[in-house]
């Protein structure tokens, strides 16, 4: 399969992706490397990159060219972004950079950058209106796009280093320097007239390392035991917490925070005041948080070229999909199941009475129900359980992953451990044990009328007679195979619907 590099040269980051191919348009991450370089530290004085940070940057894309060699990579897509685009000496380090390593850096236009953000976000999150906050080292971008449509963007040349760079050296206080940052960013937004105009519904969406950090942050000081960062919702009060701490703290005790990275000790404070500025500014209450940004749009942009024109419709369906081509899952079967999952789901209605969003639990579920097989066969529910909570699943919020990591490992045991209510208790609540019980039920059903994986089951049709549920199947072959696999439930069918089960 073709596998391609992806550097991406920040103002304090450089970062290499290793993505491989799956086909059809799919593609997963498979080794990353990471390094603070800090290109952009000190270029507020006279605008040139510095010896030194060039030096380290040159040191840094060389391990990241002997990475892509290790994995025979012949088509490397290298980016700089703010610094770069800035620098006086851009030329020259251009030249220097490919006489040392041989990698061809494209300097994007402000324009450029925001567009692969959008793309990165919009078409991994199920957001219709948002407003996009990247906070880069050497520049912020704010990306508004409504109906997933982008419709402006404004780039401000000043980001977590630079700000730093700024207000660093005036013999302030942690404290007083927030203040000037804030009210600085403040004028600056005053200054875009289409902030005004934001459709009131619009959600923000925050981007970029500091704010992957702050998620950390909250998740660990929340003992929130769901290791993903993408789609998770920040409030106001949460972010404020970890804002004010930081302004009190010296930088010895910042790098002790559970979830700091070290490197970013000293410029997270002034990333988290112009977020704050943000916030304040335009009243949001919360903020989601994306994992998902430039990269990822360039990854879209050359996996998947529609997307140059038109964002991915439908964004779960898509990432599911990935999913089933990376874990070798049957997508035959895996389609059958959710399609008959479906049909439970709605002919079942009548009983459980979910409302729409437990159908999109079940779908996931159902999509991927026995990834886990890839891993081992046995307890293959438990691995597939895993795999939902840790995979890169787009387009679901995380209490909709937990929920429907949950309705998997109920698959052999229903009754599945208060622990995990416990556990999980920031995403679901008591309340939940029905859903993930008949979700989980529906579930088993689902894939014991495909057992031999022929779609021979073709629809299905309930009634509902009194203390019976009545189930139809319509075939076009032979399906003793699945009737008597899908008849081992009547059991667990009975005590959670407290109906008997009849499948003809």
């Amino acid at each position: 399969m073709e596998k391609i590099g992806i550097i991406d040269l920040g103002s304090n980051t450089a970062r290499l992706v290793i993505v491989e191919m799956l086909g059809d348009g799919h593609f997963v991450v498979i080794d990353q490397l990471k390094e603070s370089v800090r290109l952009g530290k000190d270029m507020e004085r006279d605008g040139f990159l510095k010896p030194q940070r060039i030096a380290e940057t040159i040191k840094t894309l060389k391990m990241f060219r002997k990475l892509c060699d290790a994995y025979e990579i012949e088509r490397i897509i290298a980016v700089a972004t703010a610094a770069v685009r800035r620098a006086k000496n851009q030329r020259s380090f251009l030249d220097e950079v490919v006489a040392n390593t041989g990698i061809k850096l494209k300097v994007l236009s402000a324009e450029e950058e925001a567009t692969f953000v959008y793309r990165g976000v919009i078409n991994t999150m199920d957001v219709p209106k948002g407003l996009i906050l990247e906070i880069g080292g050497g520049s912020s971008k704010i990306i508004y796009y409504n109906r997933r449509n982008l419709l402006n963007y404004e780039t401000l040349p000043f980001g977590a280093v630079t700000l730093t760079d700024l207000f660093g050296g005036e013999g302030l206080s942690p404290e007083e320097q927030a203040e000037k940052i804030e009210e600085f960013i403040a004028d600056q937004l005053s200054r875009i007239e289409w902030l005004k105009e934001i459709d009131p519904e619009t959600q923000m969406i925050g981007c970029g390392g500091s704010f992957r950090n702050l998620c950390k942050i909250v998740k660990m000081r929340k003992k929130c035991q769901l290791p993903l960062i993408h789609n998770y919702s920040i409030t106001l009060d949460e972010f404020e917490d970890v804002y004010s701490m930081f302004k009190t703290m010296d930088g010895d005790k910042k790098k002790r925070i559970k979830g700091v990275s070290p490197e970013r000790t000293d410029i997270l404070p002034s990333a988290f005041a112009v977020a704050h500025a943000f916030m304040k500014y335009l009243k949001f209450e919360n903020t989601l948080v994306a994992s998902c940004g430039l990269r990822e749009g360039i990854m879209f942009n050359y996996a998947v070229p529609t997307t140059i024109e038109k964002p991915i419709t439908d964004v779960l369906t898509y990432s599911m999909q990935t999913l089933v081509k990376s874990y070798g899952c049957n997508e035959k079967h895996s389609e059958q199941v959710v399609n008959l999952s479906v049909q439970l789901f709605k002919q079942l209605r009548v009983l459980h009475k979910f409302p729409r969003q437990c159908l999109k639990v079940l779908k996931v579920a159902a999509c991927l129900h026995d990834a886990g097989a890839s891993i081992k066969y046995y307890d293959y529910q438990k691995h597939t359980s895993y795999i939902i909570l840790n995979s890169s699943l787009y387009g679901i919020t995380q209490r909709e992953v937990v929920l429907a990591a949950l309705v998997v490992s109920s698959y052999k045991n229903d009754d599945f451990s208060l622990a995990d209510l416990v556990k999980y208790k920031e995403f679901i609540g008591e309340e939940d044990v029905e859903v993930v019980r008949k979700l989980g039920v529906m579930l088993r059903i689902a894939e014991c009328l495909d057992r031999s994986m022929a779609s021979s089951v073709q629809s299905i049709n309930c009634d509902v007679l009194g203390d019976s549920v009545i189930m139809k199947t319509e075939a076009d072959s032979d399906t003793t195979l699945e009737i008597k696999a899908a008849l081992s439930v009547q059991q667990d069918f009975k005590r959670v619907f407290k109906k008997n089960l009849e499948i003809l």
